[in-house]
């Protein structure tokens, strides 16, 4: 069952359409695998048994009947703890909402994989209001890497990487207005997307979308294995009439783009952190397989200055003010180190505007950039998974800037893990395309995945066993 759980959520469902593996047995299996590693890891904060045995009864039932809803019916996933989940508590990670009521409905997206027959199985960690790198709050405490439990699973979709890396789930739900789901993905192992601002629906999500950073940020899929993201995408894509934002753009098929015939440029430091040796080292490598042109956008170093500026223009009072309607009297140190990060960009009216005429030329020179190419390759990050409470430090924060890019552009990017460290920490690379072409980015991420083999398993010794042997 251990290698069973290392599986695709694709190979699982059509283990489970074939009758070679139950529904119930599958989400057991799972089950307790949560139960093995959660004690290390403090990944899911909450478990939910009841809701999945009786999904896996009502897939076994329907395949009994040859009437299975889809690739996915039957199979577990796991949603972060800021999208909402019928009948539980979202909290977001601030202390305010500790004893939020349930919810009364699923959010969009986790209504599209249940109807797809998928199951949720758990919620997962995250920090106080999304807003660190690392997953640490003052409810629950810190998540750690299943690779090394004294590094940072990452942020702030970090409980759903660590999960997910360490098979207690095939696939789930991150969301990134920084790079929240590609950031933990590539600290733990594991594939991710961020789709085009305006691609799914966030209704559902707490806190919701609105304000200037409405452009930022987007619901994600992350699964071990990249054609879990293809098959999620097919079953998330789409407005619902809710989210007056999302545009009702086609999905394409990545398995159907031939990634060799892609234009692709590479870069390996952005100019605003350098990476490892170890990373760039990496990215080389990965260009040279794909065929790509080494070429850096001219503009990408404004990258950090770009982010801060959407999300701090009043130094932070509007995330101030949610978390006192959210009942917060404390705040964790590593939201207190965000908003600090924030006080420098605050502005008046008049500066607003030039924010966003830096803003709109910024934008301008990437799109003009990218009319020569396909997809952009490069870091995810700076390093790979840091120590506990290091993220907030100057130079590390400053290596984040590598996922913010794609944020404020709007653009689709996805992560794979190519290689490791020689302390076995994971090390994925990031790919960029244009808007509305999440397949490209998948379709390169398919390619890398091929050439490098994705998520793997560490040395159970150097992740104190939390990994099957």
């Amino acid at each position: 069952m251990n290698e069973i759980l290392t599986l695709s959520g694709v190979a699982l469902g059509r283990l489970i359409g074939e009758g070679s593996l139950s529904s119930a047995e599958l989400v057991e299996a799972h089950l307790e695998r949560i139960a093995q590693v959660n004690p290390a890891l403090n990944a899911a904060v909450e478990v939910l048994a009841r809701q999945a045995r009786q999904g896996a009864h009502a897939a076994d039932v329907r395949r009994s009947g040859g009437a299975l809803l889809g690739p996915l019916d039957g199979v577990p996933f796991s949603i972060k703890d800021s999208i909402e989940v019928a009948g539980t508590s979202c909290s977001a990670g601030t202390l305010g909402m500790r004893h939020a009521p349930p919810s009364e409905r699923d959010a969009t997206l986790v209504a599209r994989l249940r109807a797809a027959g998928a199951i949720p199985i758990a919620r997962t960690n995250l920090p106080d209001l999304l807003f660190a790198f690392e997953s640490d709050n003052l409810i629950h405490g810190r998540t750690n890497n299943p690779y090394d439990l004294t590094r940072t699973s990452g942020g702030s979709s970090g409980g759903e990487a660590a999960l997910i890396a360490a098979c207690g789930s095939p696939f789930g739900l991150g969301s990134d207005a920084a790079g929240s789901v590609r950031l933990p993905a590539h600290f733990c192992g594991i594939a991710s997307l961020k789709p085009t601002s305006g691609r799914l629906p966030r209704t559902g999500h707490v806190p919701p979308s609105g304000g200037w950073m409405e452009t930022l940020w987007q619901i994600g899929p992350m699964a071990r294995h990249v054609e879990d993201l293809c098959v999620m995408m097919e079953v998330l894509t789409g407005p619902d009439g809710q989210d007056h934002t999302v545009v009702p753009m086609p999905n394409g098929d990545a398995r159907a783009i031939d990634a060799a015939g892609l234009r692709i440029a590479w870069f390996a430091d952005n100019g605003i952190a350098p990476p490892t040796k170890e990373t760039a080292s990496l990215v080389c490598n990965a260009a040279q397989g794909l065929n790509a042109k080494e070429c850096r956008p001219p503009r990408i170093g404004e990258s950090y200055d770009r982010e801060m500026e959407l999300i701090g223009p009043d130094g932070g009072d509007g995330l101030r003010a949610w978390l006192q309607a959210a009942g917060s009297t404390r705040t964790h140190p590593l939201l207190q180190g965000w908003l600090d990060k924030l006080g420098p960009y605050r502005t008046n009216i008049a500066g607003f505007g030039k924010y966003w005429e830096s803003l709109y030329g910024f934008r301008a020179a990437m799109f003009e950039f990218f009319q020569d190419y396909d997809a952009i390759l490069s870091p995810v990050c700076a390093t790979p998974a840091v120590p506990h409470g290091k993220s907030i430090e100057e130079l590390t924060f400053r290596g984040f800037s590598y996922t913010m890019t794609y944020n404020v552009t709007g653009w689709p990017a996805a992560v794979v893990r190519c290689g490791e460290t020689p302390d076995g920490l994971p090390i994925d690379l990031q790919v960029a395309a244009h808007p509305w072409r999440e397949d490209v980015a998948l379709a390169v991420a398919l390619r890398l995945e091929q050439l490098f083999g994705g998520w793997k398993a560490p040395n159970p010794r150097k992740s104190q066993n939390v990994f099957p042997g």
